[in-house]
Parts: C-alpha cells; sequence; structure tokens
C-alpha cells in the first residue's frame, strides 16, 4: 500500500522538480522568494492535482485483472496454505 501512496506523492511532486530545474537552469535563485510567488505555486499545485487526477484514472483502467475473470481467495486445504488466484 505504501507504493501506490509514494507513487501518487512523486507525480504530484513532478511540476514542483520542473519549475525547479528550470530556475537552476536559467541559474535564478531555487531557494529566492521571489522565485515562488504565490500565484505560480497556485497554478503548479492545480497541475499536480490535475496530474494525480489523470494517474488515478489510468491506474484504474489499465491495473487489475481483466473483464470476466474469476478470483479464487487464497484458503487452506487439508493444512496446507493456497494462495489467491485469478482465472
Amino acid at each position: 500500500m505504501i507504493r501506490p501512496a509514494l507513487t501518487e506523492i512523486g507525480i504530484f511532486l513532478i511540476p514542483f522538480a520542473v519549475y525547479a530545474l528550470i530556475l537552476i537552469a536559467s541559474r535564478s535563485g531555487v531557494l529566492a522568494q521571489t522565485s515562488w510567488p504565490l500565484h505560480l505555486i497556485a497554478k503548479l499545485t492545480l497541475g499536480a492535482m490535475v496530474l494525480v487526477a489523470i494517474s488515478f484514472v489510468l491506474l484504474a483502467q489499465f491495473s487489475g485483472a481483466p473483464p470476466n475473470s474469476i478470483y479464487i481467495p487464497a484458503h487452506v486445504e487439508n493444512g496446507k496454505f493456497i494462495p489467491g488466484v485469478e482465472k
């Protein structure tokens, strides 16, 4: 469960990292307060939220079992653990 959460956090941070790289490439002050005005942070946050929403849709659309598949949950047979499978 931690991997999907970290993936979404990483996707959220992409616009901020790209802007920081642009500041570094242009030799502007990355840590200077004037390089990070509030309206720009709001735009970066909005872009990050759009990226996260798109990633949620793509994750729901292209991951998981194929349609009409049957899941047999994990169970114990004759004292032996049988993991769950998709058929």
